[in-house]
């Protein structure tokens, strides 16, 4: 059910982004659009992974200087069914933790040295796993493409309003209403994409967290987990541009965008506080 939900809001997505194109351009617009998604998706698919990871300078480690980290992706790997991911360490204080890489075979878990200090063995157990969930039910995939086309969307909206303010339309009362027009859809288009983007992410996140418990073994390492990764990444923040921890929130444990009340509405991830309801529900045998 939530694989076809996030094909759903992908495919609507799309349209936004179809629309967008059209706007600005017709028929030749829509087709601009789509050729654009289509590079962008293509890059992201072949090398989001390295990107991000080198954003973030992670460093590989492996069983002689990350022993007991190393073992236990090793570990929750075997349990989940999944090749042995690579394993990278973050030179941040901030604590956090993320999956990436294209599919199961070219993948990676990368945590922040942060985390690693934040949390105990089982807690960052319950971590891990909630990763490799993400790698096992392919949401790396779906989150990058969605990233991707909304980036696409909120870049046409930048060149729809330079469109209508030089140009965009016909003359006269037919000039006004196209540059109204423009104008509308620009402010329009990208925050349907972010609501849309941020549908998917929060969906994953639960399937997610339920599976990595399942993982793991334990639901309270992920949820007690949780618990401390909100306090801590409200106290520190990523040491990264404003940009880059928008652009790979969506990727993260916990959201490194802090902020509260209205702000929350537009989170990537879903409340802390009901994804460890939901977790210790599954402790008495209640389903996520």
């Amino acid at each position: 059910m939530n694989t076809l939900k996030s094909l759903f809001l992908l495919a609507f997505l799309s349209a936004i982004l179809v629309w967008v194109g059209g706007m600005i351009g017709g028929k030749n617009g829509a087709l601009v659009a789509l050729v654009l998604a289509g590079v962008m998706n293509f890059v992201s698919y072949w090398w989001s992974d390295k990107i991000v990871l080198k954003m973030y300078k992670a460093s590989e480690v492996g069983r002689d200087n990350a022993p007991d980290l190393y073992s236990d992706v090793e570990e929750l790997a075997q349990i989940a069914g999944l090749p042995m991911p690579r394993v990278y360490i973050i030179p941040e204080q901030a604590p956090n933790a993320f999956a990436t890489g294209r599919d199961p075979h070219h993948s990676a878990v990368a945590v922040t040295q942060g985390i690693m200090r934040l949390l105990n063995r089982n807690e960052l157990k319950g971590v891990i796993a909630h990763e490799l969930a993400h790698i096992r039910n392919r949401d790396i995939l779906i989150g990058s493409v969605a990233a991707t086309i909304a980036g696409a969307i909120t870049y046409l909206a930048y060149m729809a309003q330079f469109a209508a303010i030089f140009g965009g339309g016909g003359g006269g009362d037919r000039r006004g209403g196209g540059m109204l027009g423009l104008l509308a859809m620009a402010i329009i288009a990208p925050m349907a994409a972010m609501i849309v983007r941020m549908a998917i992410s929060r969906t994953r996140e639960f399937g997610a967290d339920k599976t990595g418990a399942e993982i793991c073994g334990n639901p309270l390492y992920l949820a007690d987990a949780l618990r401390k990764l909100q306090a801590g990444a409200s106290r520190v923040p990523l040491q990264v541009s404003e940009q880059a921890a928008e652009s790979t929130a969506h990727m993260m444990i916990v959201s490194p965008m802090i902020g509260g009340g209205f702000a929350k509405l537009f989170s990537t991830h879903p409340p802390t506080e009901e994804r460890v309801a939901r977790l210790e529900a599954m402790v008495g045998g209640a389903s996520l």
